[in-house]
Protein backbone atom coordinates (compact mmCIF):
# COMPACT_ATOMS: atom_id res chain seq x y z
CA UNK A 1 0.00 0.00 0.00
CA UNK A 2 1.72 2.86 -0.60
CA UNK A 3 1.99 5.64 1.70
CA UNK A 4 -0.32 8.80 1.20
CA UNK A 5 1.72 11.80 1.13
CA UNK A 6 -0.09 15.00 2.53
CA UNK A 7 0.31 17.79 -0.32
CA UNK A 8 0.40 21.48 1.17
CA UNK A 9 -2.65 23.62 0.34
CA UNK A 10 -1.62 26.39 -1.85
CA UNK A 11 -2.86 29.64 -0.93
CA UNK A 12 -3.25 32.49 -2.54
CA UNK A 13 -2.76 35.98 -1.63
CA UNK A 14 -5.78 38.67 -1.77
CA UNK A 15 -5.87 40.89 -4.59
CA UNK A 16 -5.91 44.60 -3.24
CA UNK A 17 -9.51 46.14 -3.68
CA UNK A 18 -10.29 48.59 -6.41
CA UNK A 19 -9.65 52.01 -5.68
CA UNK A 20 -13.06 53.29 -6.57
CA UNK A 21 -15.17 50.47 -4.40
CA UNK A 22 -12.64 51.43 -1.48
CA UNK A 23 -13.82 54.82 -1.63
CA UNK A 24 -17.56 54.00 -2.12
CA UNK A 25 -17.28 51.70 0.88
CA UNK A 26 -15.93 53.76 2.88
CA UNK A 27 -18.21 56.93 1.82
CA UNK A 28 -21.17 56.29 4.49
CA UNK A 29 -19.17 56.38 7.23
CA UNK A 30 -16.86 59.51 6.10
CA UNK A 31 -17.06 62.39 8.97
CA UNK A 32 -19.26 65.22 7.60
CA UNK A 33 -17.47 68.53 7.73
CA UNK A 34 -19.43 71.68 8.77
CA UNK A 35 -20.40 74.47 6.17
CA UNK A 36 -18.37 77.44 7.30
CA UNK A 37 -20.71 80.60 6.62
CA UNK A 38 -20.00 83.54 4.65
CA UNK A 39 -18.65 86.52 7.28
CA UNK A 40 -20.45 88.94 5.33
CA UNK A 41 -23.85 87.45 5.48
CA UNK A 42 -24.18 87.24 9.09
CA UNK A 43 -22.98 90.77 9.28
CA UNK A 44 -26.19 91.13 7.43
CA UNK A 45 -28.24 89.28 9.34
CA UNK A 46 -26.85 91.13 12.76
CA UNK A 47 -27.47 94.46 11.21
CA UNK A 48 -31.19 93.90 10.11
CA UNK A 49 -32.09 92.48 13.29
CA UNK A 50 -31.28 95.92 14.66
CA UNK A 51 -32.49 97.59 11.48
CA UNK A 52 -36.24 96.59 11.66
CA UNK A 53 -37.04 96.96 15.07
CA UNK A 54 -35.81 100.95 14.39
CA UNK A 55 -37.81 101.07 11.73
CA UNK A 56 -41.30 99.84 12.95
CA UNK A 57 -40.88 102.05 16.26
CA UNK A 58 -39.91 104.99 13.53
CA UNK A 59 -43.59 104.37 11.71
CA UNK A 60 -45.32 103.95 14.82
CA UNK A 61 -44.69 107.68 15.79
CA UNK A 62 -44.88 109.14 12.30
CA UNK A 63 -48.52 107.27 12.45
CA UNK A 64 -49.44 108.45 16.21
CA UNK A 65 -48.09 112.48 15.72
CA UNK A 66 -49.45 112.99 11.75
CA UNK A 67 -52.33 114.53 12.79
CA UNK A 68 -50.72 117.33 14.81
CA UNK A 69 -48.16 118.30 11.86
CA UNK A 70 -50.95 118.96 9.49
CA UNK A 71 -51.72 122.67 9.52
CA UNK A 72 -55.13 124.06 10.56
CA UNK A 73 -57.04 126.56 8.97
CA UNK A 74 -60.05 128.38 11.21
CA UNK A 75 -61.25 130.27 8.38
CA UNK A 76 -62.94 127.42 6.53
CA UNK A 77 -64.55 123.85 7.19
CA UNK A 78 -65.44 120.95 5.53
CA UNK A 79 -66.68 117.48 6.67
CA UNK A 80 -67.79 114.33 4.32
CA UNK A 81 -68.09 110.96 4.26
CA UNK A 82 -66.67 110.21 1.44
CA UNK A 83 -64.91 112.13 -2.33
CA UNK A 84 -65.64 110.52 -5.47
CA UNK A 85 -63.88 111.76 -8.57
CA UNK A 86 -65.71 112.21 -11.78
CA UNK A 87 -65.03 111.89 -15.61
CA UNK A 88 -64.38 115.52 -15.47
CA UNK A 89 -61.89 115.19 -12.42
CA UNK A 90 -64.12 117.76 -10.68
CA UNK A 91 -64.92 115.85 -7.31
CA UNK A 92 -68.42 114.92 -5.66
CA UNK A 93 -68.48 114.79 -2.04
CA UNK A 94 -70.88 112.64 -0.10
CA UNK A 95 -72.67 114.13 2.91
CA UNK A 96 -71.03 117.62 2.77
CA UNK A 97 -71.37 120.22 5.52
CA UNK A 98 -70.16 123.91 5.07
CA UNK A 99 -69.78 126.52 7.61
CA UNK A 100 -69.56 130.02 7.64
CA UNK A 101 -70.58 133.22 9.21
CA UNK A 102 -72.66 136.53 7.05
CA UNK A 103 -71.90 139.76 7.46
CA UNK A 104 -72.49 140.18 11.12
CA UNK A 105 -70.46 137.07 12.18
CA UNK A 106 -73.67 134.84 12.21
CA UNK A 107 -72.33 131.25 11.43
CA UNK A 108 -74.69 129.38 8.76
CA UNK A 109 -74.43 125.47 7.61
CA UNK A 110 -74.93 124.26 5.12
CA UNK A 111 -75.38 119.98 4.67
CA UNK A 112 -76.77 117.78 1.70
CA UNK A 113 -76.99 114.55 0.70
CA UNK A 114 -74.20 115.42 -2.30
CA UNK A 115 -72.64 118.24 -3.22
CA UNK A 116 -71.12 117.76 -7.28
CA UNK A 117 -68.26 119.88 -9.14
CA UNK A 118 -66.74 120.78 -5.96
CA UNK A 119 -63.75 122.35 -5.79
CA UNK A 120 -61.95 121.47 -2.46
CA UNK A 121 -59.55 124.58 -1.36
CA UNK A 122 -59.02 126.02 1.80
CA UNK A 123 -60.64 129.56 0.73
CA UNK A 124 -63.35 128.23 -0.52
CA UNK A 125 -65.90 130.96 0.12
CA UNK A 126 -63.65 132.63 -2.63
CA UNK A 127 -64.79 130.51 -5.25
CA UNK A 128 -67.13 131.71 -8.00
CA UNK A 129 -68.03 128.52 -9.39
CA UNK A 130 -71.69 127.33 -8.53
CA UNK A 131 -71.96 123.66 -6.68
CA UNK A 132 -74.74 121.47 -7.53
CA UNK A 133 -76.34 120.28 -3.83
CA UNK A 134 -78.75 117.46 -3.41
CA UNK A 135 -81.62 117.61 -0.49
CA UNK A 136 -79.69 120.67 0.60
CA UNK A 137 -80.27 121.91 4.12
CA UNK A 138 -78.99 125.47 6.08
CA UNK A 139 -79.45 126.24 9.06
CA UNK A 140 -79.24 129.97 9.89
CA UNK A 141 -78.52 131.40 13.73
CA UNK A 142 -80.97 134.74 13.94
CA UNK A 143 -79.94 137.89 15.83
CA UNK A 144 -82.10 136.66 18.87
CA UNK A 145 -80.03 133.49 19.19
CA UNK A 146 -82.84 131.96 16.86
CA UNK A 147 -83.11 129.54 14.03
CA UNK A 148 -84.20 129.15 10.84
CA UNK A 149 -83.55 125.80 8.82
CA UNK A 150 -84.26 125.73 4.85
CA UNK A 151 -84.89 122.51 3.17
CA UNK A 152 -84.91 121.92 -0.83
CA UNK A 153 -85.11 119.11 -3.38
CA UNK A 154 -82.22 120.39 -5.19
CA UNK A 155 -80.05 123.57 -4.52
CA UNK A 156 -76.92 126.15 -6.09
CA UNK A 157 -74.53 127.56 -4.51
CA UNK A 158 -72.12 129.74 -5.27
CA UNK A 159 -69.67 130.22 -2.58
CA UNK A 160 -68.38 133.69 -3.42
CA UNK A 161 -71.49 135.84 -2.96
CA UNK A 162 -72.92 133.07 -0.32
CA UNK A 163 -76.30 132.65 -2.27
CA UNK A 164 -77.98 129.35 -2.22
CA UNK A 165 -81.00 129.05 -5.06
CA UNK A 166 -83.09 126.30 -3.88
CA UNK A 167 -85.88 124.32 -6.62
CA UNK A 168 -88.21 122.10 -5.58
CA UNK A 169 -90.13 121.37 -2.07
CA UNK A 170 -88.52 124.14 -0.24
CA UNK A 171 -89.86 124.24 3.19
CA UNK A 172 -88.46 127.14 5.93
CA UNK A 173 -88.67 126.38 9.69
CA UNK A 174 -88.08 128.47 12.43
CA UNK A 175 -87.95 127.17 16.07
CA UNK A 176 -90.71 129.04 17.27
CA UNK A 177 -93.16 126.54 15.25
CA UNK A 178 -93.90 128.76 11.86
CA UNK A 179 -93.25 126.60 8.72
CA UNK A 180 -93.43 128.17 5.03
CA UNK A 181 -93.63 126.45 1.55
CA UNK A 182 -92.80 127.31 -1.84
CA UNK A 183 -91.10 125.85 -5.06
CA UNK A 184 -88.60 127.87 -4.96
CA UNK A 185 -86.44 130.67 -3.08
CA UNK A 186 -83.38 132.65 -3.40
CA UNK A 187 -81.19 132.39 0.23
CA UNK A 188 -78.56 135.23 0.94
CA UNK A 189 -76.14 133.89 3.06
CA UNK A 190 -74.54 137.24 3.96
CA UNK A 191 -77.38 139.64 4.52
CA UNK A 192 -79.84 137.29 5.86
CA UNK A 193 -82.09 137.29 3.61
CA UNK A 194 -84.97 134.92 1.70
CA UNK A 195 -86.94 135.56 -1.45
CA UNK A 196 -89.34 133.79 -3.86
CA UNK A 197 -91.50 134.53 -6.68
CA UNK A 198 -93.55 131.38 -6.50
CA UNK A 199 -97.03 130.55 -4.82
CA UNK A 200 -96.68 130.27 -0.87
CA UNK A 201 -98.28 128.88 2.09
CA UNK A 202 -97.81 128.62 5.89
CA UNK A 203 -98.54 127.92 9.26
CA UNK A 204 -97.83 128.74 12.05
CA UNK A 205 -98.90 129.79 16.29
CA UNK A 206 -100.39 133.39 14.40
CA UNK A 207 -102.37 130.67 12.33
CA UNK A 208 -102.30 130.67 8.24
CA UNK A 209 -100.93 132.51 4.92
CA UNK A 210 -101.39 132.52 1.48
CA UNK A 211 -99.65 134.38 -0.91
CA UNK A 212 -97.76 134.78 -4.40
CA UNK A 213 -94.29 135.21 -3.38
CA UNK A 214 -92.53 136.18 -0.40
CA UNK A 215 -89.69 138.55 1.37
CA UNK A 216 -88.34 137.49 4.70
CA UNK A 217 -85.37 139.57 5.99
CA UNK A 218 -83.62 138.32 9.38
CA UNK A 219 -82.22 141.09 10.71
CA UNK A 220 -85.65 142.78 11.01
CA UNK A 221 -87.28 139.24 11.51
CA UNK A 222 -90.32 140.05 9.15
CA UNK A 223 -91.87 138.30 6.18
CA UNK A 224 -93.82 140.27 3.54
CA UNK A 225 -96.06 138.49 1.49
CA UNK A 226 -96.50 139.51 -2.25
CA UNK A 227 -99.73 139.41 -5.07
CA UNK A 228 -102.58 138.42 -3.24
CA UNK A 229 -102.18 137.36 -0.04
CA UNK A 230 -104.62 135.75 2.47
CA UNK A 231 -103.67 135.67 6.87
CA UNK A 232 -105.91 134.14 8.94
CA UNK A 233 -105.28 134.91 12.53
CA UNK A 234 -105.80 133.16 15.56
CA UNK A 235 -107.31 134.78 18.31
CA UNK A 236 -105.17 132.59 20.63
CA UNK A 237 -102.67 129.89 19.78
CA UNK A 238 -104.50 126.67 19.91
CA UNK A 239 -107.72 127.58 18.36
CA UNK A 240 -108.79 127.12 15.31
CA UNK A 241 -109.41 129.90 12.38
CA UNK A 242 -113.58 130.74 12.19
Amino acid sequence: MDAIRSQPAAWTAPSPPAAGAGAAARAPFAPRVARRLDPGYSRFVGMMKVVLPVAAAVLIILVAVWPYLTPSDSRFRLGFSSLVASEAESPNIVNPRLVGTDEKNQPFQITADLAKNFHLRQDYWQETKPVELEMPKADVTLDDSTWLVVTANTGLLTPATKKLQLNGAVNLFHDSGYELRTSRALIDLNAGTAVSDQPVEGQGPFGTLNGEGLRIFKNSRTVVLLGKSRVVLYPETGKAAP
